[in-house]
């Protein structure tokens, strides 16, 4: 019976999410080591994402204020997310998914003691069993991974360089997205808090506290200690600095949505992000949205190599002494006009109509 509870809340907690993660006696293991048997079957109860107190006790057993308890458990623990809606005002609880969800939350408060590297252990185990099984059925997964909706979408760092400067439009400037927004929060970035763990950390940046979280999201995130609130400068302060570290901000929209309101912003480099790493190590497509394209200007170029040093998905290469741009790579994020050495800069970046950009994960050799 115990058993069967323990599969079944992997099995409930992966289809909340978009990522067919698959179950296995590692995320058992490591569900196992965060929360208690309890609380997870009362997470097997949850007939839909998202539900209220009145929902979950037509369903749970027990009195209603030890069902409470134990939702206030699985909030600290980053199980579900309790928020209020605006419509109506009634606190709804939302499973989280493996990822993005729960696997983040475990690092997000920074601690770096003995739990958290057995928890960041799991995670490795976690991934690395994504991978596999995406290497083992590579032409079935990435044939399905088209279909899944786009994780998070590039906005390029804050100068960007258009030919047509009145056609940059707000949701896709980086200030103007902040300035939107009404709740603040700023939590560690659980992709190098995870790798400082396992021993590899980052070669990009020192930065670890660079997580921005909007809204109700924010407001859950400081109340259970996920993240601590900030002011709209701190936010524009963390947005400056990490696109001075080279570091690609990425837009997180709820349940990966892009119609809908956006949860956070993350600052993202090549050897640590999640999806950055997941696609560098064979896991999945490297798939996303972007409104912008570096464009290389011959005359200014000085085949320096600075772009191609910078470009987190290798979309620039120097070729006969000038820097060559992989249109179907590039992903608009703007490093590479941030750190341009020349001026006039030797490459810009233009507003493009939306690019859906999908590419394949290497094949590892076995």
């Amino acid at each position: 019976m115990s058993n069967k509870v323990w599969y079944q809340l992997a099995d409930r907690v992966v289809r909340a999410g978009k990522m067919p993660f698959p179950v296995t006696d590692t995320m058992i293991e490591f569900f196992q080591a965060l929360i208690t048997e309890e609380e997870a079957e009362l997470l097997t109860l949850f007939s839909k994402n998202s539900m209220n107190i009145d929902e979950i006790m037509e369903v749970a057993e027990g009195p209603r204020e030890k069902v409470e308890e134990l939702l206030e458990n699985l909030m600290r623990k980053g199980f579900i997310a309790g928020t209020h809606s605006r419509t109506t005002g009634v606190k709804v609880y939302t499973l989280m998914p493996p990822f993005p969800g729960i696997i983040e939350f475990q690092m997000m408060r920074g601690k770096k003691d003995k739990e958290s590297q057995k928890i960041a252990e799991y995670m490795e185990k976690l991934f690395a069993e994504l991978r596999d099984g995406a290497q083992r059925n590579y032409d079935m997964m990435m044939s399905g991974a088209k279909t899944l909706p786009v994780p998070a979408r590039v906005v390029p760092v804050n100068e960007v360089i258009s030919d047509e400067p009145d056609m940059i439009i707000p949701s896709e400037d980086i200030d103007q997205i902040v300035d939107a927004q009404d709740k603040f929060a700023l939590a560690h970035c659980y992709c190098r808090i995870e790798k400082d763990l396992t021993g590899r950390p980052c070669q990009v940046t020192d930065i670890r506290h660079n997580c921005l979280i909007f809204g109700k999201v924010a407001e859950f995130a400081v109340n259970y200690d996920f993240a601590r609130e900030i002011t709209r400068e701190k936010a524009k302060e963390v947005m400056r600095e990490a696109e001075n570290n080279g570091l690609v901000h990425k837009i997180f929209h709820s349940q990966l949505d892009m119609t809908r309101d956006i949860d956070g912003i993350c600052s993202c480099c090549s050897c640590c992000c999640g999806i950055f790493r997941l696609f560098n190590e064979g896991a999945i497509p490297f798939h996303t949205v972007t409104y912008y394209l570096a464009s290389v200007e011959p005359e200014n170029c000085i085949a320096c190599g600075t772009c191609e040093d910078k470009c987190p998905l290798d979309a620039i290469q120097i070729q006969d002494d000038l820097a060559v741009v992989d249109e179907e790579k590039c992903i608009g994020c703007g490093v590479c006009v941030h750190f341009c050495p020349e001026d006039p800069e030797g490459i810009k970046l233009l507003h493009t109509e939306q690019r859906k950009i999908f590419i394949l994960p290497p094949r590892i050799a076995e």
